[in-house]
């Protein structure tokens, strides 16, 4: 890509974190515009998301991005790419950092997803001189600057020694927030996730749980459940809208409501959680679901 540029990122606000921890960087390479001192996210992931990792980064990185929060990946293929997706389609901006030079974006697979972080505002940043190759190691290296520029580091799936923990390890390091997103125990996707968790870090059930971190003022775009009526709430996924219209005529049973619902488990299951993670239901114990 053309109209790389060099920049000390102790003459940037939004880049000044990366000079203050542990190797920092004394010079960056960009392409397209540095957003200015911003509550930023950084939402790292498995390079192999399962259906479920998939939803929950649309969800929460979309809802994030609504809010003005910038979210900061690694352009990798996976939930690196899906969280700047997510971010672009909610009309947000967001900064991919790479482990190799600018002259030469990789993965070439998302090629065409770099060019539109660039056009709707966002930067690709690197602390590699153009022309550097992609070496396995930088992309360990620069998992450190992803860490230091954001606020709050949230992993969606991690395997038990996924490279993805080596972002958080890094942002605990620097004294940065960590949260993860719980999962299946089942699922080894979730292993690093729920560790994390057990460890000490914030669960994320819904995007207010990132924003509640956040130095973020007062959100309009926060929407109130609770104040909205049942019959005007609508979901883009038909089987969400099933199991919800079921929960507001009064059925809580877990078992009533799958039979009822004529899904599939797999599919039951998948939107029963994305309603419980957007927080349009909530658990009452005993395989039992209630309206928020």
């Amino acid at each position: 890509m053309d109209n790389i540029k060099q920049i000390l990122p102790h003459d940037n606000d939004f880049l000044q974190q990366t000079t203050v921890i542990d190797k920092p960087a004394k010079k960056l390479w960009y392409i397209g515009s540095i957003p200015p001192l911003t509550p930023t996210v950084a939402v790292v992931g498995s390079r192999k998301p399962t259906g479920y990792g998939r939803a929950v980064n649309a969800r929460i990185t979309g809802e994030l991005a609504r809010h003005g929060v910038v979210i900061v990946s690694g352009l990798a293929i996976g939930h690196d790419g899906l969280a700047h997706r997510a971010c672009l389609d909610a009309g947000g901006t967001t900064v991919a950092v790479l482990g190799n030079g600018l002259a030469h974006i990789y993965p070439q697979t998302n090629r065409t997803l770099a060019r539109r972080i660039v056009q709707a505002g966002g930067a690709l940043i690197s602390e590699y001189p153009p022309e550097s190759p992609v070496l396995p190691h930088q992309f360990l290296e620069r998992n450190r600057l992803i860490s230091a520029l954001a606020d709050v580091v949230v992993v969606i799936e991690a395997g038990e020694r996924s490279g993805t923990l080596n972002t958080a390890s890094h942002a605990l390091t620097q004294g940065k927030e960590v949260m993860a997103v719980p999962g299946n125990i089942t699922s080894p996707l979730s292993t690093g996730c729920n560790r994390l968790i057990a460890q000490g870090a914030g669960p994320v059930l819904t995007a207010q749980d990132i924003l509640d971190r956040l130095p973020l003022a007062k959100t309009e775009d926060r929407p109130d459940h609770q104040a909205e009526r049942a019959d005007q709430v609508r979901f883009d996924s038909p089987d969400s809208q099933i199991i919800y219209d079921l929960i507001v005529q009064g059925e809580s049973d877990g078992d009533r409501l799958l039979s009822k619902s004529g899904l599939s488990t797999s599919r039951f299951s998948l939107a029963l959680t994305m309603l419980e993670l957007n927080g349009y239901i909530i658990a009452l114990g005993n395989n039992t679901w209630g309206r928020r």
